[in-house]
């Protein structure tokens, strides 16, 4: 006796955007991986080697490759979450800022803060680089996740259709 199972469009879609959305966390998590690397926001330390402090380092390589990481993660979260309605541009653009600044809030006030025994939700000259940051991933990300969909040459169902 067989047994057939039924998926939706939209739940058919789902590891579409997880795969599109990874390709985005990496395009985003590259350019905010760029702006933390020059950022020296205190006592002449770059951001990405702050990062590497959530693994008790303080190399830039170490930094690169744990953010890379979160990017992966991030971006696949973008696609799974959001990748129905991000598949045009300026939509992908107004998510992808509000995702990063999301992440921003989550990971950089909140997370990583707590991780290292700092403040948390402290607004600083370290947490006010870092929101620039985060928007450069939410908008890469956003648009890098728009030109996948764009690319792949068809759209997948959209919430309501």
């Amino acid at each position: 006796m067989a047994t057939t199972v039924h998926v939706s469009p939209k739940a058919a879609a789902i590891p579409v955007h997880a795969v599109w959305g990874a390709a985005a966390g990496l395009a985003g998590g590259i350019g905010m991986g760029v702006w933390m690397s020059v950022s020296r926001p205190m006592m002449d330390t770059a951001m990405i080697t702050m990062v590497a402090g959530l693994l008790g380092s303080t190399n830039a390589f170490a930094g690169w490759l744990i953010h890379l990481a979160i990017a992966l993660f991030a971006g696949t979260g973008f696609g799974v979450l959001l990748g129905q309605y991000a598949q045009r541009l300026a939509p992908a653009l107004v998510l992808g800022l509000a995702y990063g600044a999301v992440w921003w809030a989550v990971g950089a006030l909140w997370i990583m803060p707590a991780n290292m025994g700092m403040p948390v939700f402290e607004w600083n000259d370290v947490s006010s680089s870092s929101l620039g940051a985060h928007l450069v991933f939410g908008l890469l990300a956003g648009v890098a996740f728009s030109s996948i969909a764009q690319m792949a040459g068809k759209r997948t169902p959209m919430a309501g259709e």
